[in-house]
């Protein structure tokens, strides 16, 4: 389980197919503090496992599902990628419960500064928008936010001045694609409905 309070901002060292998986490795520095094998960390929001590391770096293990599914399809090397812990219940809870297992991809249909704010507006596929309402939560590349508005064709959030310093949206534009997680409550409640 996640918040979608980012950590840190990592870089992609290494993002390749292998022989027995796809392998990523990311430099970071706050996350490797009290790490261990088969830890689960949120990488652009995707719930991935440790499976080695060194005092500079992490390497994780990725599905071909999970290329195929998220953005990491169009990973480079030197990408900015937003890293986060699994939730501990010793201290601070902030943003909402993510559970890293992505949804859709969107796309950035706009990212731009108004006045001392920025604007984003991402455009996911249609049919996911039935989970997003006004003033709920959505997690973008993990990032914990609130949703301002929604219409048929997408979503806009208003971000502030250090979500786009701590975050990798500094180095996002439009046309960038996303990973996002939708209200696990919403999907429950759907199913719970749909059940005769």
């Amino acid at each position: 389980m996640f918040t979608g309070i980012v950590e840190e901002t990592g870089t992609v060292v290494h993002f390749a197919e292998g022989p027995h998986a796809w392998k990523l490795t990311v430099a970071a520095d706050k996350i490797l503090q009290q790490i261990e094998t088969g830890d689960s960390v949120a990488v652009n929001g995707c719930c991935l496992s440790a499976v080695a590391f060194d005092s500079d770096n992490v390497t994780f293990d990725l599905l071909g599902e999970t290329v195929q599914r998220t953005s990491f399809a169009s990973l480079e090397e030197k990408a900015a990628v937003n890293l986060e812990r699994s939730l501990c219940f010793d201290g601070k809870i902030g943003g909402h419960f993510l559970t890293g297992h992505i949804d859709a991809v969107g796309e950035i249909a706009v990212l731009e500064q108004r006045d001392k704010d920025y604007y984003l507006r991402l455009e996911p596929p249609r049919e996911y928008l039935r989970y997003v309402v006004s003033k709920g939560c959505i997690a973008v590349d993990g990032v914990s936010l609130t949703v301002a508005e929604v219409d048929d064709t997408g979503l806009a959030i208003w971000l502030i001045p250090h979500t786009m310093e701590t975050t990798n949206f500094h180095h996002r534009k439009t046309g960038d694609l996303v990973n996002l997680e939708f209200d696990l409550l919403a999907k429950y409640v759907e199913k719970l409905l749909a059940i005769k």
